[in-house]
């Protein structure tokens, strides 16, 4: 292995195993007489002292600053400020072999003409920190392919340390404003935890980029979003693709009052799915013992398309549908109500609007008959869809991928920082 380093040219990683291969205890020498100083060469600090715990595998440094140059200010990088107090503190920096690496900082308050008291800059560590720069570089890089409990198992580290680092990074990685004109957006929630906790996501269509990510699915959730954006940005959005949720309706038609909102097929068909639902259950209360066999069982084939049916399924859905008249109603106009969203024209799009209303009506089902008030009133967003044929399918899939984000951490406490990592999971376009 040492003579495939050295030919590759990897000088300081051959010297490293050369000299622990060289000190292992073999011999009377130990890793200890190894000197450690080459990789802690900081600016304007010295290493004092090292040693190593065999036992316990830990490596510690004591590290102070090097007198021959003046502290810098760490606020405004001033030199030469007059010297307050000396302090130390203890700081992880990144294992050394298969140990530990502890490091003894001292480290000085200056008085700074321009800020006042303040502490010394280091460029190894930032103040008030335990963990050097370059550790924190190593767990943001493992962020990347690892879990947080992961992460801090691996490096003998508090989650909690762990999660910090990482949310600090993406918050100030996310802090500024956005750069681009979207044109189009697509925007759905997602339930995180029971008892209607939900989070709303903003999607780019174009792009696939998630450009927001807001707690809870209320009218201030979207309005925040809008606030985030310049009139610029405003004004060239041109649709927006939503289901038929009022508060959603009400920012966008506030805040974005040039952009045509489309609603999407798969929520329409899905509410119309409760409807079917609510239907059978009044069938199967009014049926027979004979019929309530029957029905019984059958709520997910009533549901399901034709083409997704299993082969077993097809006589049991058949047997349904001429047993019940109104079941054959709903299930005949579930197939015709994705015709809306196939017309090319507004003209063909409203008279298949009229002619699903006037079946609806004509069967004199109650749920029925209220869904079709429901479907005029937000017509005019089904009538958008030929003009902009968008829908939420690409969202809903983007939301399966952050379940499973979410069940790989076994569920997230902090939603501010769970929307942080949906953001950067989505980041670049798809």
């Amino acid at each position: 292995m040492i003579e495939k380093l050295n030919k590759n040219g990897h000088r300081l990683l051959f010297w490293i195993q050369y000299l622990y291969q060289q000190n292992q205890p073999r011999g009377g020498k130990v890793m200890s007489q190894i000197n450690l100083k080459s990789f802690f060469n900081f600016c304007r600090v010295k290493v004092t002292k090292q040693s190593f715990d065999q036992e316990k595998k830990l490596v510690t440094m004591t590290i102070n600053p090097d007198k021959r140059y003046d502290p810098v200010c760490h606020h405004c990088q001033q030199r030469g400020a007059k010297i307050h107090s000396y302090h130390e503190r203890m700081v992880r920096d990144l294992n050394c072999f298969d140990a530990q690496t502890v490091l003894w900082v001292g480290y000085r308050t200056v008085k700074c003409p321009t800020c006042g008291n303040t502490v010394e800059e280091l460029d190894f560590v930032d103040p008030g920190k335990r963990i050097t720069k370059r550790l924190a570089r190593y767990i943001l890089f493992l962020c990347t392919v690892m879990t947080i409990k992961e992460i801090a198992n691996h490096l003998h580290l508090d989650w909690k340390t762990v999660k910090t680092i990482h949310k600090e990074d993406l918050t100030i990685k996310y802090s500024h404003k956005m750069d681009e004109n979207p044109r189009l957006l697509v925007i759905d929630e997602i339930a995180v935890k029971k008892r209607h906790h939900y989070l709303t996501v903003v999607l780019n269509w174009e792009t696939g980029q998630v450009l927001y990510v807001g707690e809870g699915r209320k009218y201030a959730t979207l309005k925040a979003f809008f606030d985030s954006l310049s009139e610029e940005q405003k004004d060239s959005i041109q649709a927006v693709a939503i289901d038929t949720w009022d508060p959603y309706i009400k920012a966008i038609t506030k805040y974005c009052p040039k952009a045509v909102i489309v609603f999407d097929q798969f929520h329409m068909v899905m509410a119309f799915g409760k409807v079917i639902d609510r239907v059978r259950r009044q069938e199967y209360k009014k049926a027979t013992q004979e019929g309530k066999e029957v029905i019984k069982g059958s709520k997910y084939l009533l549901l399901k398309n034709k083409t997704n049916l299993l082969p077993q399924e097809r006589p049991k859905l058949q047997r349904v549908l001429e047993l019940n008249q109104n079941l054959s109603t709903v299930y005949l106009l579930k197939d015709f109500l994705k015709e809306l969203w196939k017309g090319e024209s507004r003209t063909q799009v409203q008279q298949t609007l009229e002619t699903w209303c006037a079946m609806a009506y004509e069967s004199h089902m109650k749920p029925v008959m209220a869904f079709a008030k429901m479907l005029k009133n937000y017509a005019y967003g089904i009538f958008n869809h030929c003009l902009y044929p968008l829908h939420t399918s690409r969202l809903e899939g983007i939301n399966n991928k952050i379940k499973v984000i979410k069940r790989k951490a076994y569920g997230y406490h902090d939603l501010e920082y769970f929307s942080l990592i949906i953001r950067d999971s989505f980041a670049r376009s798809n």
